[in-house]
């Protein structure tokens, strides 16, 4: 039997995908904001009803990218219950890193415990929505525009979710999505930023191409090189159409499971959030009592199934950042961190392999 990966990349068919290439074989623009850069872009706007979208070479680019854009200094309160990629986006724009904890129901930044972290150093808020589960916004807001913070979101789960009517990039300064392979919409490699001002559109698109001006002869500042080439935006095009259908089929493999989990003593699932649509882009489990996430693990490869200790560890405990970000306590995120398991899911998952997966578990 072959082994059922923690996830997989959905794709078009080739003639789909190489019906886009065509038009690239044509044109010879390969990168530099062609023209398949330009219909995705606008196709995101309208898909998304952004104000702003500017696309990316990676989420991980994207993010360092909106740091730099808003000019911060000093502190930025953050989470570490995240991929790595969010605290180094912190350390490498010159800015310290704190680290609030989660809360215990929602597994995203504890707003209560945010308001208490915040100093006179203190440029943003970064927080983080994972696993498709929003943040408490609106506490969020409430507290960003007390204190006169910005707010970056790391998005880069839920593509495709909505939260009360909106959809989640809306809320926020900036929000950032990955649209890596492994995503639930992907342009193989690839990611955004997604805002409503208008005037940071400019400057982003400047650090994202060098910093460079008057045609490439001065560069006026320190950016990179983060563009999103044709053929990767062609991808995103293609996936772009069948979002909804590629949503769908995740959540039938994500109903499976809850048939299999919701209940169970020791086995904790994605919490409801009243006015939260889903994109069923994982599916975490949070383990206790008589069962244990490490020997759940094990058994599951036993069988050739691949999960995912996701996140584990938390980003302040990496050796980079040892002895510099490393003090803060925050012991929910380690809890759920020691605890926490990604089942596989996609959107081809066979529904009998969930149920191979519940029943090992269970066993």
């Amino acid at each position: 039997m072959a082994k059922i990966l923690v996830t997989r990349s959905t794709l078009p068919s080739i003639e789909e995908y190489e019906k886009e290439l065509r038009e690239l074989w044509e044109s010879r623009w390969l990168t530099n904001a062609g023209q398949k850069h330009k219909e995705l872009t606008d196709n995101l706007k309208e898909y998304l009803k952004a104000g702003e979208v500017e696309l990316f070479a990676n989420g991980h680019l994207a993010l360092e990218i909106a740091l730099q854009a808003l000019e911060l200094e000093g502190e930025v309160i953050t989470t570490p219950f995240t991929f790595i990629s969010t605290t180094n986006a912190i350390v490498r724009n010159g800015l310290e890193p704190v680290f609030c904890d989660i809360d215990r129901e929602r597994w995203t930044i504890d707003t209560d415990k945010l308001r208490k972290m915040i100093t006179k150093k203190t440029s943003a808020i970064l927080a983080v929505h994972v696993y498709g589960i929003p943040c408490d916004v609106e506490a969020i807001e409430s507290i960003a525009k007390e204190y006169g913070l910005k707010v970056i979101y790391d998005s880069a789960h839920t593509f495709a979710a909505n939260y009360k009517g909106r959809s989640i990039s809306s809320y926020g300064d900036i929000s950032m999505y990955s649209f890596h392979a492994t995503k639930v919409f992907h342009t193989v490699e690839g990611g955004a930023l997604v805002f409503n001002d208008s005037g940071l559109s400019e400057r982003i698109r400047h650090l994202r191409d060098f910093g460079l001006c008057l045609g490439g002869e001065e560069a006026d500042e320190i950016g990179m090189n983060a563009k999103l080439s044709e053929f990767h935006a062609a991808m995103g095009l293609c996936n772009l159409r069948h979002i909804e259908e590629s949503v769908d089929r995740r959540k039938a493999a994500s109903d499976r499971y809850d048939s299999h989990l919701k209940g169970v003593p020791g086995i904790e699932i994605f919490p409801d959030i009243e006015g939260l649509e889903r994109n069923y882009s994982y599916y975490p489990v949070v383990f206790s009592g008589k069962y244990n996430r490490d020997e759940v693990l094990e058994k599951l490869a036993q069988h050739d199934i691949a999960a995912r200790k996701y996140f584990y560890p938390l980003t302040n405990r990496f050796k980079s950042f040892a002895g510099k970000y490393d003090h803060f306590k925050t012991p929910v995120a380690e809890a759920v961190s020691d605890n926490v398991l990604c089942l596989p899911l996609y959107s081809d998952l066979d529904l009998c392999d969930v149920d191979k997966i519940c029943n090992i578990i269970l066993s």
